[in-house]
């Protein structure tokens, strides 16, 4: 996904203007070089192309108001030491999140002529903003230079901010099927998501078994599909019947996604499927999460929002597991594991689709083929999980690493070997913070652009673990 910066610079006149135009190039060039777009003031806009008085921060809120939807974030810069009430005009209503940057002084700078002062500019900046009650971002350390190495990754830790509010302030879950009756641990408040902004769109099975079944098996959208999933995994021991059944549901969600404007869903997975059409659609979820539609199974809807803001951070497919196994020997390793929802771009290889083994036990062989069987790539990954309590959404978030230990022999649907430091004592946490026995992640470290979405600009709670 793009990610496009306004760009603001903040100037003060006892300082020396003369830095602003050089900041104007340097900020621009960089964020291009790292593959974000920019929008910037034209430089006769205003007096240097910055904002200091009251009358040029409302030029820059006209600016922003005319490029509304065309920008995620904004870059505060202070190419000196600003002017905090500019500022405050400027951005009040800027709607997304804010980088404050504060150029450092040089100790060969320090003369009149050139020196800065944004040290001390941006606590300015910072304390009106705090008046205001503007959202802001302001991650260590205090000043950093456009061409510091780490500016590059404090740039798209924010730029995954942008993107997981953007996606998360108003968007739209599928809660398809009722909840497992045996599974009170996914049960979420839908009032309580409502109030940040999360709307839930909620449809019985029986909406999807009827959308199923008006299906003709010579429909050029289900032929489509049905290659599809050839082309996607290993069919090679599915009945031919089963994989057309796999093909229609996976066409009558597509249609729901697209007449409800879904970006994320949660579906009841067991076990009317497998009495009704004779399926397990894990690799149905598997192959939407991983053309960009996050996909939860039994119903479980927080996981479902952890997986759309970690696809948003990582720009890659999230997936959902449980938390399923000790590893022997390792205690900060454990084995995450499920039946087969996790995107191939997750995977090792290709997986292979088998009669679901939990349900061809229950309810006979050849009842529930749509497991997606296979192995989590090594990487490493941050995880996430949302739940509702009290009326409010709760949050916790680590990063861990995927490892290529083996599972043991006959280890059936996709899982991984995690690795993640001190994990007895988060396990912990999460048990006493009610928290569910599954957990979202999607590749990379995203955890401090995750807490501070959440955290700053989305109100969620934190649970730290």
């Amino acid at each position: 996904m793009k990610t496009t910066f306004a760009l603001f610079f903040g100037n003060r006149g006892f300082f020396p203007e003369s830095l602003i135009a050089l900041a104007r190039t340097e900020v621009e060039t960089r964020l291009k070089s790292f593959g974000f777009d920019t929008l910037l003031l034209d430089a006769d806009a205003t007096r240097y192309g910055a904002v200091e008085t009251a009358d040029e921060g409302r030029i820059y809120a006209k600016f922003l108001e005319e490029n509304r939807g065309k920008y995620d974030g904004v870059i505060l810069c202070l190419p000196n030491f600003g002017d905090e009430n500019g500022a405050a005009e400027a951005l009040r209503d800027a709607g997304v999140p804010i980088y404050v940057l504060a150029y450092p002084d040089e100790m060969d700078k320090m003369d009149f002529a050139h020196r800065r002062d944004a040290f001390c500019g941006k606590f300015s900046v910072m304390d009106v903003f705090c008046q205001y009650n503007i959202p802001f971002t302001a991650w260590e350390p205090h000043t950093l230079h456009p061409n510091d190495p780490l500016f590059e990754e404090e740039m798209r830790q924010f730029g995954a901010v942008c993107r997981i509010v953007k996606k998360l302030k108003r968007c739209r879950i599928g809660a398809i099927g009722a909840r497992p009756t045996k599974f009170k641990t996914i049960r979420f408040d839908e009032v309580a998501i409502q109030k940040y902004g999360i709307t839930t769109e909620v449809f019985d099975n029986s909406d999807l078994l009827v959308k199923v079944s008006r299906i003709a098996d010579n429909a050029p959208e289900l032929l489509t599909k049905m290659e599809t999933f050839r082309n996607y995994t290993d069919f090679s021991d599915v009945p031919e019947e089963s994989l057309r059944t796999i093909a229609k549901v996976s066409v009558a969600l597509d249609c729901f996604i697209a007449e409800n404007q879904l970006d994320a869903v949660a579906l009841r997975c067991w076990s009317d499927m497998q009495d009704t059409l004779k399926i397990s659609p894990c690799v149905i979820l598997s192959e939407l999460s991983d053309r960009g539609i996050p996909a939860a199974c039994e119903l479980d809807v927080g996981n479902a929002i952890a997986m759309l803001a970690l696809q948003a951070a990582a720009d890659e497919p999230a997936a959902c597991l449980d938390w399923n196994n000790n590893y022997p020997g390792d205690p900060d390793g454990c084995i995450l594991f499920h039946c087969g929802p996790v995107a191939q771009k997750l995977m090792t290889a290709k997986g292979k689709v088998v009669d679901h083994p939990m349900f061809a036990k229950a309810l006979g062989p050849g009842c529930s083929f749509g497991c997606n069987v296979g192995f989590i790539r090594p990487m490493e990954f941050t995880f996430a999980s949302t739940t509702t309590q009290d009326g409010k959404m709760r949050f916790y978030s680590g990063e861990g690493t995927f490892t290529d230990a083996p599972l043991g022999e006959g280890f059936f649907g996709c899982g991984g070997m995690a690795h993640i430091p001190g994990l007895q004592s988060k396990l912990r946490t999460i048990g006493y913070g009610g928290f569910r026995h599954h957990v979202s992640l999607a590749p990379g470290n995203w955890k401090r652009a995750l807490d501070e979405a959440f955290e700053r600009y989305l109100k969620y709670e934190i649970t730290e673990i």
